[in-house]
């Protein structure tokens, strides 16, 4: 988290002009910070020295903390508070020296003060925002952030901030577009811990091909390169595909140390992505013996033996996972096919139940529970999951045709009847949309080899299938031209700006 202090507002200057103050506040504002602070420490020893303003007093703080000196900035903001204790900068200040200590409760009071008096300070805002994330209160972060980069939309500081923001909160399409504006604000001097922020924000909010350069750069820093950092950027390597990048930096991050349960996970799964199985159950078996407890890496595992067809193995690691943590709905869903295919319907059908309330719009889940429960001789039940999973799939002609199974069993000959003609008219379109895209397909084979005739039969056939297609009166054109059949062609022409018509 970045907190800094703010650059002064232009204020009232004193009116005294004293050599030694003058020299500070020049000093200061050529970036010269020791050489400020010592100007700063003269003009308040004269005899009688002039009372700082609110925009001196916030100049010499700053310096001292960029000097490393951060308890004699909040002495001094602290002297200035006194003189102007509805200073929203100062008491900006202090919060931001004071979240820098790690008191992150006292410094989103202050923050909050400083808002308040100053409902226009962006820097205010912005630690504000940045303390409350900080402290796992996004949706309390969200509005301050968003007022941040509203007064500053250029600033790279306050897009990064937000971006992180949605993304925890799980708005990831606004995420990423702040995310993306950060990396095209990112200035050449932002140093390695700001671009790695942004690229674990952009990898958290799905956009691992955008992350995948700036941890690159990041990693360039030895500061930066730590097991943590590897083990990251190895994950946003596998997952632009590139497995064999992310093995090289898994191996580079265990060698470092420590070793740890997340490092074995996503080392793990790179090699299962690789279907190298044998070894992705050596690393999720070296870190289940740094964390026995760890739901994901049973599930892991349990897929590893899955996919490898040991089902003795794999149905244990599943069971523990689900056991662990009953709020994964991938242990659950898994149980449940296994169950299903060994004929243990009512056990199958009570994992299934778990998956779906876990993940409602899982029109498989559904879907399979309504043939679980068909089998478990709850024909009510399983027509209410069919009846979900229509919802979510709409197209599956299957669904429908298991449904009016049910119906008619029922004594619903209607809705029997009526599902049976939907299923039907899905299982037809289907077919013609097969044999229109087979027809286009060769239509247009044959129009580039200059077989009209033939181009113009398997054309036609692709309209009549797909009659709402403009494409094969495209072509049908073209054809009809170079045959010199100038009426069909221009027929043909007309039809095709018809149907392309919204």
């Amino acid at each position: 988290m970045l907190f800094f202090l703010g650059q002064p507002s232009p204020g009232q200057q004193s009116v005294q002009q004293i050599p030694a103050l003058t020299l500070a506040r020049n000093e200061f504002a050529a970036g010269h910070m020791a050489e400020a602070v010592a100007q700063f420490r003269q003009s308040q020893q004269a005899p009688d020295p002039p009372a700082l303003s609110a925009s001196d007093t916030l100049s010499f703080a700053t310096a001292l903390s960029a000097t490393g000196d951060n308890h004699a900035a909040l002495d001094v903001l602290a002297a200035g508070l006194k003189l102007a204790p509805n200073s929203a900068p100062l008491i900006d200040a202090e919060g931001a020296l004071i979240a820098q200590s790690g008191d992150l409760d006292k410094a989103v009071s202050l923050f909050a003060e400083a808002v308040s008096q100053n409902p226009t300070l962006f820097s205010a805002h912005y630690h504000l925002g940045v303390a409350l994330l900080s402290v796992g209160r996004p949706e309390e972060a969200l509005p301050h952030l968003e007022n941040a980069v509203a007064s500053q939309p250029d600033n790279f500081d306050a897009q990064l901030q937000l971006g992180r923001t949605l993304s925890t909160l799980h708005s990831d399409d606004e995420a990423l577009t702040h995310l993306h504006r950060a990396v095209e604000l990112r200035p050449a001097a932002a140093g390695p811990q700001a671009t790695y922020a942004l690229a674990l924000a952009l990898q958290g909010s799905g956009d691992a091909k955008a992350a995948l350069p700036l941890f690159d750069l990041a990693l360039a820093d030895p500061a930066i390169s730590d097991s943590s950092a590897l083990t990251n950027a190895g994950l946003a390597h596998t997952q632009t595909g590139d497995a064999n990048g992310g093995l090289a930096l898994y191996a580079k991050a265990l060698a470092l140390g420590p070793d740890t349960a997340t490092l074995r996970e996503d080392y793990g799964a790179t090699y299962l992505q690789q279907v190298d199985l044998n070894d992705a159950i050596a690393q999720f078996q070296a870190g289940l013996k740094l964390e026995p407890d760890n739901a994901h890496l049973h599930y892991d595992l349990g897929l590893a033996y899955k996919l490898k067809d040991d089902l003795p193995s794999a149905v244990p690691e599943f069971e523990r996972a689900a056991a662990l943590d009953s709020s994964l709905p991938d242990p659950a869903f898994t149980l449940g096919i296994i169950y299903m295919q060994q004929g243990r319907f009512a056990e199958s059908a009570a994992q299934l139940k778990q998956a779906v309330a876990l993940q409602p719009q899982n029109g498989d889940a559904w879907a399979l529970l309504g043939s679980v429960l068909k089998e478990a001789d709850d024909p009510k039940g399983a027509a209410d999951a069919l009846k979900r999973a229509i919802a979510l799939r709409p197209d599956q002609p299957s669904l429908h045709i298991q449904l009016a199974t049910l119906e008619a069993q029922a004594g619903d000959k209607d809705g029997a009847a009526a599902e049976r003609k939907i299923a039907a008219d899905l299982s037809r379109a289907a077919i013609n949309h097969q044999r229109a895209s087979f027809a286009l397909k060769s239509g247009r084979a044959l129009l580039d080899q200059n077989q009209l005739n033939e181009a113009v039969y398997q054309l036609n056939t692709a309209a009549q299938a797909d009659p709402k297609s403009p494409e094969p009166h495209q072509l049908l054109a073209d054809a009809y031209n170079r045959l010199g059949k100038a009426e069909e062609a221009k027929h043909e022409t007309q039809r095709a700006k018809e149907l392309a018509q919204p």
